[in-house]
C-alpha cells in the first residue's frame, strides 16, 4: 500500500511528547513490512535551522492561504521513508516550541498553522501536487491533522482516511469566526460536522469524517466512550464504535535496548544481569544517593502534571521514607509540582533525587538503573515508559488505566504460578493505593530469585513496532473497504 502519514511531529525532527515517538517509528516499521510510507510535517524553524538534507521539489497551492507553499523533502535517518515538510514562513518560521510562544500560551494563529498542513495533505493525497505519487491510505494525527477526513469526505476516488487519536484531552478548538476565515465548506459547519458548542473543533474532522478511528490502546479505546474519559466527545465515540479500534504503541528495540544502548555504559540482557547491577551503582552515584545496593531504586520520568499522577508521588513519598527505598524522579511541568519536589528532596537528601527539565541520557540510564518504575496516571492513552521499563527489568508499578492496564500484568499468586507476571497494577487514584502498591513491590524485591523471574518475563515481552504496523496494515484494509462502502453508497 502506499500511506500518507501526517503528524505535527516526529522523531528525530521535532519533539514535544509521545507522538512524535510515533511518528518516527511507525512508518518506518510500515517501511520495513514493504510498503510506501512518506511522512508529512510542517516546516518548523526548529526543523529548518538543522542540515536534513530538505530540497524542494513541489509547489503547493492552498486555498487556506490564498497562494502556494513549497514541499521540501528529506527522508528518515537510516531509513528509506521519505520526510515532506509544508514549507510556509508566515505559519512555521519562528523559533522555539511548534504549538506554543515564550510564555507559554498556544500561538495566536494555530488554527490556520494547522489548517495549511491539512490542505497540504489534500493536495498530495488527491495527487494536486503533481508529485506522481497517490496515497491508498491518508494516516492523520490528532487534532492538528483533523480537518483532513473533513475535506476529503466528498472527493471523488478518495484514499481512505485513518485517523489515530494520541490524547483526546486535546481538541483543537478555536472560535466560531475561524471557520469561515479558513475557507472550509459550509456543509462542514454543524453539529454533524466540525461545529462543538458553538466552537470550530479540528479534532471532530476526524471522529466524524474519517473512514477509522484508531486510539494508542485498546483500554483508552474503551475508556473514551465514558463520560469519565470521553471530553465531551464520548457520545459521538459510542456511535462510531464500530469503526473504533485500539493498537497499542510499539517500541524502537533499536534506541530502547539494554544490550545496545548507546547512552548507557552498562549493557546487560536477560541471560546475564550483573549490568543492571553496575548501572543501579553509576545511577545512585550520578544522582548522588548513597550507593546502597539493597535499597530498592525507584525511577519515574515525565511531565509533572496532574494528568500523570505526580500529586499522588509527592503525597506517597513521605508515607514510604521510612522503607528501604529511594527514588529518582525527572520531569517538567507545573510549577507548584516542582517547587514541591525541590521541597521534598531538600527534606530526604540520602532518599530522593529531582531534576527538573528533560534529560533523554539520563532518562536511558533511569530506565537501566532503578530497580522500578513508577507510573500512577489518572489516564493514559498509551504510555511508553511501562514498556521501556519491561525491556530494561525495570519493574513498572502503574494505575490500571489505559495502554498501562493493557501492558502489564499485575503479580499475584495466580500469575506467579503461570509465569505471566510483569509488574505491579493497582486502581485507585489515591496516595494511599499508590503507596500500597510500592510496598507489595518492596515485599516482592525482597525474594530475589522471584524477583529475577518477573524481570526476565517482562524482558522478553514483545512490543515492537513490527508487532503494532502487522495490526496497522489489517485496519488500513479495513479503512479501504469502509471508503469504498461509502462511495457506493453515494452512488
Amino acid at each position: 500500500m502506499k500511506i500518507l502519514f501526517v503528524a505535527s511531529e516526529a522523531t528525530p525532527f521535532i519533539k514535544t511528547g509521545g507522538l512524535a515517538d510515533v511518528g518516527g517509528s511507525l512508518p518506518k516499521a510500515l517501511a520495513a513490512l514493504g510498503h510506501d510510507v512518506r511522512i508529512l510535517l510542517p516546516g518548523y524553524q526548529a526543523i529548518a535551522i538543522h542540515d536534513h538534507g530538505f530540497k524542494v521539489v513541489a509547489d503547493l497551492t492552498l486555498p487556506s492561504i490564498g497562494g502556494t507553499a513549497r514541499l521540501l523533502q528529506s527522508r528518515l535517518p537510516d531509513a528509506a521513508v521519505p520526510v515532506w515538510l509544508v514549507d510556509y514562513p508566515p505559519a512555521y518560521d519562528r523559533p522555539g516550541h511548534p504549538y506554543l510562544d515564550a510564555q507559554g500560551r498556544e500561538w495566536y494563529d494555530n488554527a490556520e498553522r494547522f489548517a495549511i498542513l491539512c490542505r497540504a495533505g489534500c493536495s498530495i493525497a488527491m495527487n494536486d501536487a503533481d508529485l506522481d505519487w497517490r496515497p491508498d491510505v491518508v494516516h492523520c494525527n490528532d487534532w492538528q491533522s483533523g480537518l483532513i477526513p473533513a475535506l476529503l469526505g466528498n472527493e471523488p476516488e478518495r484514499p481512505a482516511t485513518v485517523f489515530t487519536i494520541h490524547n483526546l484531552a486535546y481538541q483543537g478548538l478555536f472560535p466560531a469566526d475561524r471557520f469561515e476565515s479558513l475557507g472550509l465548506p459550509a456543509h462542514l459547519w454543524g453539529i454533524e460536522g466540525l461545529e462543538f458548542y458553538d466552537n470550530l473543533s479540528f479534532i471532530k474532522g476526524g471522529l466524524v469524517f474519517a473512514d477509522w478511528i484508531t486510539t494508542v490502546s485498546p483500554s483508552y479505546a474503551a475508556e473514551i466512550c465514558t463520560p469519565e474519559y470521553g471530553c465531551g466527545l464520548d457520545s459521538l465515540l459510542s456511535q462510531r464504535r464500530d469503526r473504533l479500534t485500539g493498537i497499542l504503541n510499539g517500541v524502537d528495540y533499536d534506541v530502547w535496548n539494554p544490550a545496545t544502548d548507546t547512552l548507557t555504559t552498562n549493557h546487560f540482557d536477560v541471560a546475564d544481569l550483573d549490568g543492571k547491577k553496575a548501572s543501579k551503582q553509576d545511577l545512585q552515584r550520578l544522582a548522588g544517593l548513597p550507593a546502597d545496593p539493597d535499597a530498592a531504586l525507584i525511577g519515574t520520568v515525565g511531565r509533572l502534571v496532574e494528568q500523570k499522577g505526580v500529586d499522588l508521588i509527592t503525597a506517597a513519598i513521605p508515607q514510604l521514607m521510612p522503607r528501604k527505598l529511594q527514588f529518582i524522579i525527572l520531569g517538567s511541568g507545573e510549577a507548584r509540582f516542582e517547587q514541591r519536589l525541590r521541597e521534598l528532596a531538600d527534606r530526604y537528601p540520602q532518599q530522593l533525587a529531582v531534576f527538573i527539565g528533560y534529560n533523554e541520557s539520563l532518562a536511558h540510564q533511569i530506565e537501566s538503573g532503578a530497580d522500578m518504575f513508577l507510573m500512577p496516571s489518572r489516564f493514559e492513552p498509551c504510555g511508553l515508559n511501562q514498556l521501556y521499563s519491561l525491556r530494561y527489568g525495570t519493574l513498572p508499578i502503574v494505575r490500571s488505566t489505559g495502554g498501562l492496564k493493557d501492558s502489564v500484568v499485575d503479580t499475584n499468586a495466580a500469575t506467579l504460578a503461570d509465569g505471566t507476571a510483569s509488574g505491579i497494577v493497582f486502581a485507585e487514584a489515591s496516595s494511599e493505593a499508590l503507596a500500597e502498591a510500592v510496598r507489595r513491590a518492596l515485599t516482592l524485591y525482597s525474594d530475589p530469585a522471584r524477583w529475577r523471574q518477573i524481570m526476565r518475563h517482562g524482558m522478553q515481552q514483545d512490543f515492537s513496532w513490527r508487532r503494532s504496523a502487522t495490526r496497522y496494515v489489517g485496519l488500513y484494509r479495513r479503512a479501504l473497504a469502509a471508503a469504498d462502502d461509502r462511495g457506493e453508497s453515494k452512488g
